[in-house]
């Protein structure tokens, strides 16, 4: 499910948070091996604002493209220095997977959209995830939080085989 860290918003990132994400960038980086493109904070003017592209992963969902839509905004704005904030760089991605851009924008800013999301929202918050990623398990309608934060895959293994 869709974590959706900040609504929608036109407002320019504050300075201490621009500092406080590329902080993180570079503890992820360190932990995980991921790769940033840092140009994204001199090439793009970011804003505290993810619903929106949870909102085209919802969209993607749609078309049956959901992990394809997630992937393809991850690469564009870790690795590509594009704006993920912009409705328009989430409909050249939409596009880019076969999604005719203009169902794509009709689509993003729809209440049922946003409704879904919400429901993704209900379901992280049933399950107590507050940091990301996380893992849950649902067995039985209880949903059940594994794992909270970065986990390497061995660690996961490791508590999944506890589990059983």
């Amino acid at each position: 499910v869709l974590g959706g860290l900040a609504p929608d918003s036109d407002e320019p990132m504050q300075e201490e948070t621009k500092k406080y994400i590329q902080q993180a960038w570079q503890d992820v980086s360190r932990m995980s091996g991921a790769e940033f493109n840092y140009d994204f904070w001199e090439k793009c003017a970011p804003r505290r604002s993810t619903w929106i592209a949870c909102r085209a992963v919802i969209v993607g969902r749609a078309f049956q493209l959901e992990r394809e839509m997630f992937e393809a905004i991850q690469r564009a704005y870790y690795l590509e220095a594009q704006n993920p904030s912009d409705a328009e760089t989430l409909a050249d991605i939409a596009e880019g997977l076969g999604i005719p851009r203009e169902n794509f924008l009709q689509m993003l800013n729809t209440k049922e959209t946003q409704n879904l999301l919400e429901e993704d929202f209900n379901t992280r918050h049933k399950s107590n995830a507050h940091s990301f990623p996380s893992l849950a398990l649902e067995k039985s309608g209880q949903i059940s939080l594994l794992l909270s934060g970065y986990c390497s895959p061995k660690d996961i293994h490791t508590h999944l085989r506890v589990q059983k």
